[in-house]
């Protein structure tokens, strides 16, 4: 905990001393349009060694439909394996990619598999939201751990009912999708902010010298593409992403109560408040005793139960804070009072109930 709250203390100082740095336009924002897709399909992984489903319904009929498809025919009702298991199969499609290329996917349990460790993934096909076959999967699964189960005994490392199958699948269609086809170029910033989307407007605006650059929004820049830059769009995109732009950031403290841990923005301030911080301690001791009587009294012997109860409350004395300071300068402040990160969490809801907290407080 001591750990955690110097090392609050020494981010603070940093942040606060050290000037704000330009970012990559690249690092801050997307080009619209050029993100991956989700792809997801059903499938079946076989070869286990009785770890596979039971009784699942879903997982028999597809094994039966799988037969037939193959001209043998089986009862759902009679079949009775465990090397088998129901899988779905996700994966990530990035724009671009074109058919032939390969993708790694990740195989998880449908039904009530043990483990997938050691099994095969038999041709799945791999859909879009528009329900069209974009990959195909297929392969021996990495699992990157193991479960044993002997006479009420286990081992089990990772996670064994979850796997990857690197470079798994294969693409078999393109995504259709034209970039350059409105001669328009948009820009989303990935945290949405009216400084920021100005600043970029200006650095892409010096960087084509000319204003080609309008901001739509507080999130999004939209860049015309002349005629001249029709010839070459890909390297214009690749020029306007590395523009170095200053991103403004909200001042926000961030809270996590369960590990106690706080980070704070270089914006944060607070306004000058008078505040003390004390403890209620109360502690209970029981003891059991056995109450012995003297041979002429009468009486038995028994077991009594003495509980001892006490309560203290650690003072602090007001202390002024805040006001026109930097980061490093109120974490200094904050710690003189000898708070543990639990109590500063305490202190900065405090402050923001008092209105005194010139942030967004985030409690995590």
């Amino acid at each position: 905990m001591r750990i955690l709250f110097h090392l609050l203390i020494l981010l603070a100082v940093v942040g606060a001393a050290a000037p704000a740095h330009a970012a990559r336009l690249k690092d801050i924002a997307d080009v619209e349009g050029v993100r991956s897709n989700q792809l997801i399909g059903y499938g079946v992984v076989v070869g286990l060694n009785g770890t596979g489903d039971g009784r699942v319904d879903f997982t028999l009929k597809t094994m039966s439909n799988m037969l037939e498809n193959m001209g043998i025919r089986a009862d759902p009702l009679l079949i009775k394996v465990k090397n088998v298991a129901a899988v779905m199969v996700i994966a990530d499609l990035p724009t671009f990619t074109r058919p032939g290329a390969k993708l790694p996917v990740t195989v998880s349990s449908m039904g009530d598999a043990k483990s997938l460790f050691g099994g095969i993934l038999l041709v799945t096909q791999l859909k879009g939201n528009d329900g069209n076959v974009y990959a195909v999967a297929q392969g021996a699964i990495d699992l990157g751990g193991f479960a044993v189960n002997d006479s009420g005994d286990s081992a089990q490392k990772n996670h064994p009912t979850v796997a990857t199958i690197p470079n798994g699948a294969i693409v078999e269609r393109a995504i259709p999708f034209d970039l350059f086809q409105s001669n328009k170029i948009r820009i989303s910033l990935r945290s949405p902010d009216f400084t920021t989307v100005t600043r970029v407007v200006t650095a892409l605006n010096k960087r084509m010298g000319k204003p080609a650059a309008v901001a739509i929004d507080s999130g999004s820049v939209e860049v015309v593409i002349d005629q001249a830059e029709r010839l070459n769009p890909v390297g214009l995109v690749a020029s306007l992403e590395q523009v170095e732009v200053r991103q403004d950031v909200d001042a926000r403290v961030v809270v996590n109560e369960r590990t106690g841990t706080i980070i704070m923005g270089a914006n944060v301030t607070i306004s000058q408040v008078a505040l003390a911080h004390g403890n209620l301690n109360i502690s209970v001791r029981r003891e059991n005793d056995i109450s012995q009587p003297n041979a002429f009294a009468g009486g038995t012997t028994a077991e009594v139960t003495n509980v001892d109860i006490n309560v203290g409350e650690d003072v602090e004395a007001l202390r002024i804070l805040g006001g026109d300071v930097t980061l490093g300068t109120l974490v200094k402040a904050l710690n003189s009072l000898g708070a543990t990160p639990r109590d500063l969490i305490a202190i900065f809801t405090a402050l923001q109930q008092s209105g005194a907290l010139h942030a967004d407080l985030v409690v995590m």
